[in-house]
């Protein structure tokens, strides 16, 4: 086995890499899409804003078997780096991942970082089978498990459409004094600010367990940056916020993203209410009103997935009432390094 770091200007390795993960997701996760194409070749070299990457690669004959993708931030949370290791399913249980491990380890060591964290899928009361090996394979490496996350789906073929009209006028009882904007890629100028404060906030309010990650400081530029890796990478995002009328100041927002791969899955994305506002039902309003512009506008959408942390009893009872149901489990995980 040979162990090396991607090149993101090797189409082959590049290509063996897309290929190896979306077999490893089709057996670890067979009712999610399996990743989107354009949107791993447009991350590969070009980060998220406030981060930088590395792929290192296993490759065993001249075939990529298994890789780790270390995410290292540089603007918060310089501690830290975040892992996904994935190997291919005919490869596993041979130590390819336990070697990935180390070199990523390595790798974080020398950029300064304390810490690793990294997830593993699980399965959950009433919720699709997974795999255990992930979770023993982490025990194995000391780490600690330190919080956990629940995927809930909606299959919009379920949904009533007047159980979400009775639950959007009821809502509205409680909303005087607010109104609805949306936008599609790109959030209006006069309203970043307080979008990048709201961002800001959401770590802030969404339960972390005993993670060591510190909230991410999301400014106007950073926010811009990070639309524009949006657009790069395909995806079609539809945003919806409420504005407080009194003030003109945006108080929450929304966001659900499609993948350019699958016109048919969305993902719920951020919804985050300020805290001076809440009690108004606005979580419920904004997204229940970006549900149906999306709908609208994406005719083959048929199903929208959504994580929740457990104890974030609030966004929890939005996402039921709505039609959501549980899935499966993410296990949260940090090793001291």
């Amino acid at each position: 086995m040979d162990i090396r770091p991607l090149d993101p200007a090797d189409q082959a390795a590049a290509e063996g890499c897309y290929q190896m993960s979306c077999l490893a997701d089709a057996v670890d996760i067979p009712d999610l899409p399996v990743r989107c194409r354009q949107a791993y070749f447009a991350g590969l070299g070009h980060p998220w804003p406030g981060e930088d990457s590395e792929t290192l690669v296993a490759w065993v004959d001249g075939h990529v078997v298994a890789n780790v993708e270390i995410e290292l931030p540089v603007v918060d949370n310089r501690d830290n780096a975040r892992i996904a290791l994935r190997v291919r399913p005919d490869y596993r249980r041979r130590g390819i991942g336990t070697a990935l491990l180390e070199r990523a380890t390595e790798l974080a060591r020398s950029r300064g970082r304390r810490r690793i964290m990294g997830d593993t899928i699980e399965s959950i009361a009433g919720g699709a089978p997974r795999d255990p090996a992930g979770h023993a394979f982490a025990e194995r490496t000391g780490a600690a498990e330190l919080g956990t996350e629940v995927r809930r789906r909606l299959a919009l073929a379920d949904v009533d459409p007047v159980v979400h009209a009775e639950l959007l006028t009821e809502a509205w009882r409680h909303a005087e004094g607010y109104r609805l904007i949306s936008w599609h890629g790109s959030i209006p100028e006069e309203h970043l600010a307080r979008a990048a404060y709201l961002d800001s906030r959401l770590l802030l309010d969404a339960p972390l367990g005993d993670l060591e990650w510190e909230p991410e400081q999301i400014d106007a530029t950073r926010l811009r940056a990070i639309e524009q890796a949006i657009k790069a990478r395909g995806r079609r995002p539809y945003n919806t916020g409420a504005v407080h009328e009194a003030t003109g100041e945006l108080v929450a927002f929304t966001a659900i993203s499609m993948d350019a791969s699958w016109p048919d899955h969305a993902w719920q994305q951020i919804t985050i209410v300020d805290p001076e506002h809440r009690g108004h039902r606005l979580g419920l309003i904004i997204k229940l009103a970006n549900l149906a512009r999306a709908r609208r506008e994406e005719p083959e959408l048929a199903v929208v997935d959504t994580w929740n942390s457990v104890g974030n009893d609030r966004m929890i009872a939005i996402n039921e009432a709505m039609g959501f149901r549980p899935v499966d489990g993410t296990a949260n995980w940090q090793l001291a390094i």
